[in-house]
């Protein structure tokens, strides 16, 4: 038996996000999870048509806590996919010692690590600005051309947005870049697999190499990988199997190299 895979979303997207992903995976003999975060479950559309009561309250931590109970809950450490504050989330549980194996896609940092590129200031910018308050962020579909789906058609971008985008809470983001989102980046791990894509106007891929990058314990398996030719929607769009099939072989070539991160689970 394959072990469990639990794949995390990120902002403006809810687990429909992962559902060709989840089919694919199964395909392969895993078990697969798709959460939701809180205040994020149903249909993407009617999410949109009226954002859940208390979404822009919504805060990283929330998310994480609930994130932490799936995988505690399930009979033997699982492999973690996530992309974006997905990516993040995936760090943060691997620090805990919970996960088997983890995958951060195109990964917002820890540790207020930056990157100094206009796509990624401005981009987080819009989103975590201090002046809108507790507002959610309503993602519209030129944003989601602009910052997801830069390397899209408008036509595969509006497909992507009527099936797939939410609205978010700011402070998710805001937290990100403060101590929930912090993160020993000396301590042990299991194995971590970077994905970046080369075109991402939201994760610059150099931000995603200098995340991996940090990581400093030699005897832990830290890999990136990038891709040409993808955005933010690395995950979804035209090609996505390429990203699956690497992933796949990288989980087969690392099922025997696990770490004990037992003594971190208080970190």
């Amino acid at each position: 038996m394959k072990k469990t895979i639990v794949f995390i979303h990120g902002m403006f997207q809810n687990p429909v996000s992962w559902e060709k992903w989840v089919a694919y995976f199964n395909a392969k003999g895993y078990e697969c999870i798709a959460p939701a975060w809180p205040l994020h479950e149903g249909d993407p559309a009617d999410l949109r048509n009226n954002p859940p009561e208390g979404l822009g309250d919504l805060a990283l931590q929330t998310i994480v806590d609930e994130m932490e109970r799936v995988v505690s809950a399930l009979p033997e450490k699982p492999i973690v996919i996530g992309h974006s504050v997905g990516g993040l989330i995936v760090q943060l549980l691997t620090q805990k010692g919970i996960v088997a194996s983890g995958v951060p896609i195109d990964s917002v940092a820890p540790n207020t690590m930056l990157a100094f590129d206009w796509g990624f200031m401005k981009n987080s910018a819009l989103i975590a600005n201090p002046f809108k308050g507790n507002q959610p962020f309503e993602m519209d579909l030129e944003s989601f051309h602009a910052s997801f789906c830069n390397t899209m058609s408008e036509e595969a971008t509006r497909e992507a947005y009527e099936r797939t985008a939410t609205h978010d809470s700011r402070n998710v983001l805001r937290d990100c870049m403060g101590e929930a989102g912090e993160i020993d980046l000396d301590l042990p791990h299991a194995p971590l697999l970077f994905i970046g894509g080369e075109e991402d106007e939201i994760i610059p891929y150099e931000l995603n190499r200098k995340n991996a990058e940090a990581y400093t314990d030699e005897a832990s398996i830290t890999d990136f990988k990038a891709f040409p030719n993808r955005g933010h929607w690395i995950c979804g769009q035209e090609g996505w199997e390429e990203i699956a099939e690497y992933i796949s072989g990288w989980l087969t070539a690392h099922e025997t190299n696990q770490y004990s991160t037992e003594d971190n689970n208080n970190q």
